[in-house]
């Protein structure tokens, strides 16, 4: 008997047998996790796989978590007293020993580890660099193919742990994030895998919502405010989700953590939709040349889960969150700051929560007795090369518009290369 069910958050229907999908009665809602066991528990495993409140049966590889602190550095710039940092990179004199730099290793490894246990037998993933590096590095650690597509653009700022030729990468060379996750799902049809799903991958969530789960686990109790830069929401919807299961359980909190998302101007579609009170977003908003102008790429998609029933607006309601649009010149002094106050370089998507928490304390939205929870999404690059090499993404090149015949003529060296 399995541990867990899939629910829809709308209507309440079990589904049975599905990997990732809306609910068929209700299209505009989310699918989410309800775990048989109402209380939160620790066993004996290591890493992530100890606590309970993941889909997930036997799992077969190490996979290290997080690393929960309480600062010293920041809160003293900030002024606060109850600060804590879930750092997610390497950081081996912290215990951190995340080598992919990101907080995408969680959900890679619990989405690898689900798909296994369902007999998929190999996966389509869109991406915007750091998922990309995730689901590669976790493809070879476990043996489980993955096809992975992410925009020329992004390809600056991409690396892998491993040599990138046998981990099958696609580059679109006219394109964007939105457009690689569109061309995810076409090629998925032809080779048989399925499209990793994003949002509405259940174990994607889940995943993510390891940070939740590691800070509970360390502090005893929920935080009264949470802050994390956000793409999709995706990240941002796991905390609020795992926070839901720790308020049913009833012994660390009464109340849901206060959300403070922020996303990186020009480009930021949910903080404008939020600011003007609408749970549409706005296509003036979704320019993709906007993303052009921001510095973290890795955060930009036209495909936010914010309007769906369960997604970034339900969460920011029912907490009573915020939004802040953040600078590109702000996120630089974030990342500098934090670097100075804890001692570790940071990406440049986890700058855009630190100034975000920055201006939340300037405008007395965050009080200085407030336990805060701060998710650094990623960090350590810099630290990681003194020990170890890293290697530049060796993509093919294709266009957003390539033709079904060109991708059936595509599919045999795909999976050859990834054999």
């Amino acid at each position: 008997m399995s541990h867990y069910k899939i629910k829809c958050r709308k209507c309440g229907i079990v589904l049975k047998e599905t990997y990732c999908a809306f609910c068929e009665h209700c299209k505009d809602a989310l699918l989410v996790t309800d775990y048989r066991e109402a209380q939160f528990t620790e066993s004996d495993k290591s890493g992530v796989w100890r606590f309970n409140w993941l889909p997930v049966h036997d799992p077969a590889f190490n996979q290290p978590g997080p690393v929960v602190y309480k600062s010293e550095g920041l809160s003293k710039q900030l002024g606060l007293e109850g600060l804590y940092i879930a750092f997610n990179g390497y950081w081996p004199e912290k215990g951190a020993m995340i080598t992919t730099c990101t907080f995408k290793e969680f959900e890679a490894a619990v989405v690898l580890q689900n798909a296994r246990s369902g007999g998929i037998e190999g996966m389509v993933v869109a991406s915007a660099g750091n998922t990309a590096r995730a689901f590669a590095h976790l493809s070879t650690v476990t043996g489980f193919p993955v096809i992975i597509i992410v925009p020329r653009m992004c390809l600056f700022e991409m690396w892998y742990l491993e040599e990138s030729l046998r981990i099958p990468t696609l580059a679109l060379e006219d394109g964007d994030y939105s457009d690689a996750i569109d061309l995810a799902r076409r090629i998925s049809l032809d080779l048989g895998y399925p499209f990793e799903g994003g949002v509405k991958n259940i174990a994607k969530r889940d995943g993510l919502g390891i940070v939740m789960l590691e800070a509970v686990s360390k502090m005893g109790r929920l935080p009264d405010r949470y802050v994390q830069a956000v793409g999709s929401g995706t990240g941002a919807i796991a905390a609020w989700e795992m926070a839901g299961r720790f308020l049913r359980d009833g012994r660390y909190g009464w109340k849901a953590p206060v959300l403070h998302l922020a996303q990186n101007l020009p480009f930021a579609p949910m903080v404008k939709a939020w600011n003007k009170g609408s749970r549409r977003l706005f296509a003036k908003d979704l320019n993709p040349e906007l993303i052009e102008k921001i510095t973290t790429r890795v955060i930009s998609t036209r495909y936010p889960a914010y309007s769906v029933q369960g997604g970034v607006y339900d969460a920011l309601v029912a907490t009573r969150g915020r939004m802040y649009g953040i600078e590109n010149d702000e996120v630089f002094a974030a990342m500098d700051l934090f670097e100075r106050a804890e001692g570790i370089d940071i990406v440049p998507a986890a700058g855009v929560a630190v100034a975000a928490l920055q201006e939340a304390v300037r405008e007395k939205h965050i009080e200085k007795n407030d336990i805060i929870l701060l998710n650094i999404t990623g960090g350590g690059e810099k630290r990681l090369r003194q020990d170890m090499s890293t290697h530049r993404v060796k993509p093919i090149f294709i266009s957003k518009n390539i033709s079904d015949q060109e991708i059936k003529e595509l599919k045999c060296t795909l999976l050859k290369t990834g054999s």
